[in-house]
Protein backbone atom coordinates (compact mmCIF):
# COMPACT_ATOMS: atom_id res chain seq x y z
CA UNK A 1 0.00 0.00 0.00
CA UNK A 2 1.21 3.79 -1.10
CA UNK A 3 1.63 6.05 2.13
CA UNK A 4 -0.18 8.87 0.74
CA UNK A 5 1.41 12.36 1.96
CA UNK A 6 -1.08 14.25 4.20
CA UNK A 7 -2.82 17.46 3.31
CA UNK A 8 -5.54 19.81 3.52
CA UNK A 9 -8.85 18.90 2.37
CA UNK A 10 -10.81 21.29 -0.88
CA UNK A 11 -13.83 21.00 -2.19
CA UNK A 12 -14.12 21.46 -5.93
CA UNK A 13 -18.00 21.18 -5.90
CA UNK A 14 -18.95 17.71 -4.54
CA UNK A 15 -15.41 16.50 -5.37
CA UNK A 16 -13.43 16.26 -2.02
CA UNK A 17 -9.57 16.57 -3.10
CA UNK A 18 -6.89 15.56 -0.60
CA UNK A 19 -6.99 14.75 3.05
CA UNK A 20 -7.22 10.85 2.23
CA UNK A 21 -9.78 11.27 -0.71
CA UNK A 22 -9.25 9.51 -3.98
CA UNK A 23 -7.43 10.96 -6.66
CA UNK A 24 -9.79 12.31 -8.65
CA UNK A 25 -9.41 12.67 -12.69
CA UNK A 26 -9.69 15.98 -14.31
CA UNK A 27 -9.69 17.03 -18.19
CA UNK A 28 -10.27 19.99 -20.00
CA UNK A 29 -13.29 20.71 -22.97
CA UNK A 30 -11.26 20.78 -26.46
CA UNK A 31 -14.01 23.13 -28.15
CA UNK A 32 -14.55 27.12 -28.07
CA UNK A 33 -16.41 27.75 -24.24
CA UNK A 34 -19.05 30.31 -25.82
CA UNK A 35 -20.57 27.25 -27.68
CA UNK A 36 -22.54 25.54 -24.68
CA UNK A 37 -23.48 23.03 -26.70
CA UNK A 38 -20.59 21.47 -27.92
CA UNK A 39 -18.91 22.33 -24.51
CA UNK A 40 -21.99 19.96 -22.47
CA UNK A 41 -21.83 17.43 -25.40
CA UNK A 42 -18.32 16.68 -24.69
CA UNK A 43 -18.03 17.28 -21.04
CA UNK A 44 -21.09 14.24 -21.58
CA UNK A 45 -18.56 11.69 -23.19
CA UNK A 46 -15.89 13.03 -20.59
CA UNK A 47 -18.38 12.09 -17.80
CA UNK A 48 -19.29 8.61 -19.17
CA UNK A 49 -15.68 7.81 -19.82
CA UNK A 50 -15.47 8.75 -16.05
CA UNK A 51 -13.72 12.17 -15.82
CA UNK A 52 -14.99 13.68 -12.44
CA UNK A 53 -13.59 17.73 -12.69
CA UNK A 54 -13.90 19.26 -16.44
CA UNK A 55 -12.08 22.62 -17.40
CA UNK A 56 -13.09 25.39 -19.89
CA UNK A 57 -10.67 27.78 -20.94
CA UNK A 58 -11.78 31.63 -20.43
CA UNK A 59 -10.33 33.68 -22.76
CA UNK A 60 -13.33 36.42 -22.94
CA UNK A 61 -16.56 37.35 -21.23
CA UNK A 62 -18.82 35.64 -23.34
CA UNK A 63 -16.51 32.41 -22.30
CA UNK A 64 -17.13 33.49 -19.04
CA UNK A 65 -20.96 34.26 -19.07
CA UNK A 66 -21.36 30.85 -21.10
CA UNK A 67 -19.83 28.78 -17.79
CA UNK A 68 -23.38 29.44 -16.19
CA UNK A 69 -25.41 28.25 -19.09
CA UNK A 70 -23.00 25.14 -19.46
CA UNK A 71 -23.23 24.49 -15.45
CA UNK A 72 -26.91 23.58 -15.90
CA UNK A 73 -26.24 20.98 -18.64
CA UNK A 74 -23.59 19.31 -16.93
CA UNK A 75 -23.24 16.84 -13.88
CA UNK A 76 -19.37 17.40 -12.85
CA UNK A 77 -17.79 20.36 -11.15
CA UNK A 78 -16.63 23.03 -13.61
CA UNK A 79 -13.15 25.14 -13.45
CA UNK A 80 -12.74 28.37 -15.04
CA UNK A 81 -9.42 28.27 -16.52
CA UNK A 82 -7.57 32.16 -16.25
CA UNK A 83 -5.04 33.70 -17.98
CA UNK A 84 -3.71 37.61 -18.58
CA UNK A 85 -7.14 38.98 -17.45
CA UNK A 86 -8.28 39.12 -13.88
CA UNK A 87 -10.76 40.57 -14.41
CA UNK A 88 -12.52 37.46 -16.31
CA UNK A 89 -11.46 35.37 -12.91
CA UNK A 90 -13.85 37.28 -11.21
CA UNK A 91 -16.49 36.85 -14.08
CA UNK A 92 -16.69 33.69 -14.14
CA UNK A 93 -16.96 33.33 -10.64
CA UNK A 94 -19.84 35.58 -10.43
CA UNK A 95 -21.14 32.82 -12.96
CA UNK A 96 -20.92 29.76 -10.63
CA UNK A 97 -17.20 28.34 -11.92
CA UNK A 98 -16.52 25.99 -9.41
CA UNK A 99 -12.99 26.48 -8.85
CA UNK A 100 -10.61 29.05 -10.43
CA UNK A 101 -6.98 28.12 -12.10
CA UNK A 102 -4.68 31.14 -12.04
CA UNK A 103 -1.30 31.14 -13.44
CA UNK A 104 1.72 32.88 -11.69
CA UNK A 105 3.17 33.99 -14.99
CA UNK A 106 0.89 36.25 -16.67
CA UNK A 107 -1.46 37.44 -13.44
CA UNK A 108 1.38 38.62 -11.60
CA UNK A 109 0.02 41.63 -10.30
CA UNK A 110 -0.58 42.17 -6.16
CA UNK A 111 -3.55 43.78 -6.66
CA UNK A 112 -5.14 41.52 -9.14
CA UNK A 113 -4.78 39.12 -7.11
CA UNK A 114 -5.87 39.73 -4.36
CA UNK A 115 -9.21 40.74 -6.60
CA UNK A 116 -9.99 37.25 -7.29
CA UNK A 117 -9.06 35.78 -4.19
CA UNK A 118 -11.69 38.15 -2.28
CA UNK A 119 -14.49 37.00 -4.86
CA UNK A 120 -13.78 33.42 -4.31
CA UNK A 121 -13.56 33.97 -0.65
CA UNK A 122 -16.92 35.10 -1.04
CA UNK A 123 -18.70 32.75 -3.57
CA UNK A 124 -16.33 30.03 -1.02
CA UNK A 125 -14.92 28.27 -3.90
CA UNK A 126 -11.04 27.28 -4.50
CA UNK A 127 -8.09 28.42 -6.55
CA UNK A 128 -6.06 26.08 -8.15
CA UNK A 129 -2.26 27.98 -8.45
CA UNK A 130 -0.75 26.35 -11.51
CA UNK A 131 2.59 27.41 -12.52
CA UNK A 132 3.69 26.16 -15.41
CA UNK A 133 7.04 26.51 -17.17
CA UNK A 134 6.24 28.13 -20.60
CA UNK A 135 4.96 30.79 -18.28
CA UNK A 136 7.35 31.40 -15.72
CA UNK A 137 10.45 30.99 -17.60
CA UNK A 138 12.94 28.19 -16.48
CA UNK A 139 16.11 30.24 -15.87
CA UNK A 140 18.81 27.57 -16.04
CA UNK A 141 17.66 24.01 -16.73
CA UNK A 142 19.25 22.72 -13.15
CA UNK A 143 16.75 25.26 -11.23
CA UNK A 144 13.74 24.92 -13.55
CA UNK A 145 12.56 22.76 -10.76
CA UNK A 146 12.90 25.21 -7.73
CA UNK A 147 11.86 28.24 -9.72
CA UNK A 148 8.44 27.12 -10.33
CA UNK A 149 8.46 25.96 -6.70
CA UNK A 150 9.33 29.57 -5.43
CA UNK A 151 6.84 31.08 -8.31
CA UNK A 152 4.19 28.97 -6.35
CA UNK A 153 5.05 30.06 -2.60
CA UNK A 154 5.23 33.88 -3.70
CA UNK A 155 1.94 33.27 -4.92
CA UNK A 156 0.87 31.15 -2.09
CA UNK A 157 2.08 33.76 0.49
CA UNK A 158 -0.46 36.71 -1.18
CA UNK A 159 -3.23 34.17 -0.29
CA UNK A 160 -2.30 33.39 3.22
CA UNK A 161 -1.96 36.78 4.38
CA UNK A 162 -5.86 37.43 3.15
CA UNK A 163 -6.41 34.08 5.17
CA UNK A 164 -6.98 32.39 2.10
CA UNK A 165 -6.49 28.70 2.16
CA UNK A 166 -8.48 26.69 -0.32
CA UNK A 167 -5.75 26.14 -2.50
CA UNK A 168 -4.37 23.87 -5.00
CA UNK A 169 -1.14 23.73 -6.40
CA UNK A 170 0.16 22.41 -10.16
CA UNK A 171 3.92 22.67 -10.87
CA UNK A 172 4.44 21.40 -14.67
CA UNK A 173 6.79 20.93 -17.10
CA UNK A 174 7.39 18.79 -20.35
CA UNK A 175 10.14 17.78 -19.08
CA UNK A 176 9.26 14.93 -16.76
CA UNK A 177 12.01 15.08 -14.72
CA UNK A 178 11.66 18.60 -14.00
CA UNK A 179 8.47 17.86 -12.90
CA UNK A 180 9.11 15.20 -10.99
CA UNK A 181 11.57 16.98 -8.85
CA UNK A 182 9.30 20.18 -8.73
CA UNK A 183 6.29 18.79 -6.83
CA UNK A 184 9.09 17.07 -4.64
CA UNK A 185 10.10 19.91 -2.89
CA UNK A 186 7.21 21.76 -2.74
CA UNK A 187 5.31 18.67 -0.88
CA UNK A 188 8.32 19.12 1.66
CA UNK A 189 7.29 22.29 2.40
CA UNK A 190 3.57 23.04 2.00
CA UNK A 191 0.43 20.52 3.17
CA UNK A 192 -1.72 22.01 0.17
CA UNK A 193 -3.34 19.50 -1.93
CA UNK A 194 -1.35 19.01 -5.13
CA UNK A 195 -2.77 19.07 -9.06
CA UNK A 196 -0.52 16.38 -11.04
CA UNK A 197 0.01 16.33 -14.85
CA UNK A 198 2.90 16.91 -17.27
CA UNK A 199 2.18 20.03 -19.50
CA UNK A 200 2.45 19.88 -23.51
CA UNK A 201 3.45 16.46 -23.26
CA UNK A 202 2.56 15.54 -26.88
CA UNK A 203 0.78 13.13 -29.11
CA UNK A 204 -0.90 10.25 -27.77
CA UNK A 205 1.61 8.13 -27.55
CA UNK A 206 4.70 9.72 -26.17
CA UNK A 207 2.43 12.15 -23.95
CA UNK A 208 0.97 8.40 -21.89
CA UNK A 209 4.34 7.50 -21.46
CA UNK A 210 5.64 10.65 -20.36
CA UNK A 211 2.57 11.50 -18.38
CA UNK A 212 2.75 7.13 -16.69
CA UNK A 213 6.12 8.37 -15.70
CA UNK A 214 6.02 11.50 -13.77
CA UNK A 215 2.17 10.87 -12.63
CA UNK A 216 3.01 7.35 -11.52
CA UNK A 217 6.30 8.00 -10.06
CA UNK A 218 4.92 11.05 -7.83
CA UNK A 219 1.39 9.06 -6.93
CA UNK A 220 4.10 5.87 -6.20
CA UNK A 221 5.57 8.70 -3.71
CA UNK A 222 2.64 8.93 -2.38
CA UNK A 223 2.49 12.68 -3.60
CA UNK A 224 -0.60 13.44 -5.89
CA UNK A 225 -4.44 14.62 -4.82
CA UNK A 226 -5.91 15.07 -8.65
CA UNK A 227 -4.50 14.61 -12.10
CA UNK A 228 -4.70 15.61 -15.87
CA UNK A 229 -3.08 13.56 -18.49
CA UNK A 230 -2.68 16.53 -21.20
CA UNK A 231 -2.45 15.14 -24.34
CA UNK A 232 -2.89 16.17 -27.93
CA UNK A 233 -5.95 13.99 -28.48
CA UNK A 234 -9.42 13.56 -27.92
CA UNK A 235 -10.03 14.02 -23.88
CA UNK A 236 -11.69 11.34 -23.44
CA UNK A 237 -8.33 9.14 -24.37
CA UNK A 238 -7.09 11.73 -21.85
CA UNK A 239 -9.44 10.11 -19.04
CA UNK A 240 -9.02 6.40 -19.80
CA UNK A 241 -4.74 7.36 -19.33
CA UNK A 242 -5.25 8.65 -16.37
CA UNK A 243 -7.84 5.80 -14.72
CA UNK A 244 -5.04 3.30 -15.93
CA UNK A 245 -2.60 4.85 -14.66
CA UNK A 246 -4.14 5.27 -10.90
CA UNK A 247 -4.86 1.50 -11.25
CA UNK A 248 -1.11 0.56 -12.63
CA UNK A 249 -0.01 2.31 -8.63
CA UNK A 250 -3.54 1.04 -6.87
CA UNK A 251 -4.10 4.36 -6.15
CA UNK A 252 -7.88 3.63 -7.83
CA UNK A 253 -9.23 0.83 -9.25
CA UNK A 254 -12.16 0.50 -12.31
CA UNK A 255 -12.64 -2.77 -13.03
CA UNK A 256 -10.74 -5.85 -13.54
CA UNK A 257 -6.77 -6.27 -14.21
CA UNK A 258 -6.01 -7.99 -17.21
CA UNK A 259 -1.81 -9.26 -16.62
CA UNK A 260 -0.54 -11.47 -19.82
CA UNK A 261 2.34 -12.48 -21.22
CA UNK A 262 4.26 -10.85 -23.83
CA UNK A 263 4.07 -14.02 -25.90
CA UNK A 264 7.04 -15.85 -27.66
CA UNK A 265 7.41 -19.11 -29.71
CA UNK A 266 6.65 -21.46 -27.04
CA UNK A 267 2.92 -19.68 -27.46
CA UNK A 268 0.63 -22.10 -29.36
CA UNK A 269 -3.00 -19.92 -28.89
CA UNK A 270 -3.93 -16.49 -30.44
CA UNK A 271 -3.19 -14.99 -27.24
CA UNK A 272 -3.34 -11.07 -28.76
CA UNK A 273 -7.04 -11.62 -29.89
CA UNK A 274 -8.10 -13.13 -26.67
CA UNK A 275 -6.40 -10.83 -24.47
CA UNK A 276 -7.34 -7.47 -26.75
CA UNK A 277 -10.98 -8.77 -27.29
CA UNK A 278 -11.45 -8.97 -23.04
CA UNK A 279 -10.09 -5.57 -22.62
CA UNK A 280 -12.12 -4.05 -25.09
CA UNK A 281 -15.25 -5.84 -23.52
CA UNK A 282 -14.26 -4.62 -19.52
CA UNK A 283 -13.29 -1.33 -21.19
CA UNK A 284 -16.94 -0.51 -22.00
CA UNK A 285 -18.57 -1.82 -19.39
CA UNK A 286 -15.68 -0.37 -16.95
CA UNK A 287 -16.51 3.25 -18.41
CA UNK A 288 -20.04 2.75 -17.47
CA UNK A 289 -19.24 1.95 -13.83
CA UNK A 290 -17.55 3.93 -10.78
CA UNK A 291 -14.70 3.19 -9.58
CA UNK A 292 -14.48 -0.56 -7.91
CA UNK A 293 -13.54 -0.82 -3.71
CA UNK A 294 -11.23 -4.07 -4.31
CA UNK A 295 -9.53 -4.79 -7.84
CA UNK A 296 -10.07 -7.94 -9.94
CA UNK A 297 -7.17 -9.19 -11.68
CA UNK A 298 -7.50 -11.92 -14.59
CA UNK A 299 -3.95 -13.00 -15.75
CA UNK A 300 -4.33 -14.80 -19.99
CA UNK A 301 -0.72 -16.34 -20.38
CA UNK A 302 0.19 -18.28 -22.92
CA UNK A 303 2.60 -21.16 -22.12
CA UNK A 304 3.26 -23.67 -18.91
CA UNK A 305 6.84 -21.12 -17.87
CA UNK A 306 5.44 -18.56 -16.07
CA UNK A 307 1.41 -19.29 -16.81
CA UNK A 308 0.05 -21.52 -14.43
CA UNK A 309 2.05 -19.68 -11.56
CA UNK A 310 0.43 -15.83 -12.63
CA UNK A 311 -2.96 -17.98 -13.34
CA UNK A 312 -3.36 -19.27 -9.70
CA UNK A 313 -2.10 -15.92 -8.43
CA UNK A 314 -4.77 -13.63 -10.08
CA UNK A 315 -8.48 -13.69 -9.13
CA UNK A 316 -8.98 -15.21 -12.51
CA UNK A 317 -6.76 -17.07 -14.84
CA UNK A 318 -5.80 -19.36 -17.93
CA UNK A 319 -3.17 -20.90 -18.18
CA UNK A 320 -2.77 -21.81 -22.38
CA UNK A 321 -0.70 -24.80 -23.44
CA UNK A 322 -1.90 -26.03 -26.98
CA UNK A 323 -4.82 -24.52 -28.26
CA UNK A 324 -6.45 -24.80 -24.75
CA UNK A 325 -5.79 -23.49 -21.35
CA UNK A 326 -6.29 -24.11 -17.57
CA UNK A 327 -9.01 -21.67 -15.98
CA UNK A 328 -8.13 -21.23 -12.61
CA UNK A 329 -10.16 -19.20 -9.63
CA UNK A 330 -8.63 -17.58 -7.05
CA UNK A 331 -5.44 -20.52 -7.35
CA UNK A 332 -8.02 -23.27 -7.90
CA UNK A 333 -8.62 -25.44 -10.94
CA UNK A 334 -11.72 -24.89 -12.36
CA UNK A 335 -12.09 -26.63 -15.82
CA UNK A 336 -9.98 -26.93 -19.31
CA UNK A 337 -11.36 -24.64 -21.72
CA UNK A 338 -10.66 -24.60 -25.70
CA UNK A 339 -9.02 -20.99 -26.71
CA UNK A 340 -12.24 -20.51 -29.27
CA UNK A 341 -14.40 -19.98 -25.89
CA UNK A 342 -11.66 -18.70 -23.70
CA UNK A 343 -13.31 -14.91 -23.11
CA UNK A 344 -16.58 -16.61 -23.13
CA UNK A 345 -15.46 -18.48 -19.89
CA UNK A 346 -13.72 -15.60 -18.69
CA UNK A 347 -16.48 -13.16 -18.76
CA UNK A 348 -19.18 -15.84 -17.09
CA UNK A 349 -17.06 -16.23 -13.91
CA UNK A 350 -15.94 -12.09 -13.91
Amino acid sequence: MIKRRKTRQVKVGGVKIGGGAPVSIQSMAKVDTSDVKAVAAQVKRLETAGCEIIRVAVKSFDDARAIRDIKRKINIPLVADIHFNHRLAIESINSGADKIRLNPGNIGKRGDVEAVVRAAKKAKIPVRIGVNSGSVGNRHKKQASLHLVDSALGYIKIFEELDFHDIIISLKASDVVTTIEAYRRISGVSDYPLHLGITASGSYDPGVIKSAIGIGSLLADGIGDTIRVSLAADPVEEVIAARRILSSVGARHFGPEVISCPTCGRCQVDLRRIVCELENILQRTNNKKKAAEEPLTIAIMGCEVNGPGEAKEADIGIAFGKNSGMLFKKGKKIKRVDSKNAIKELLKII
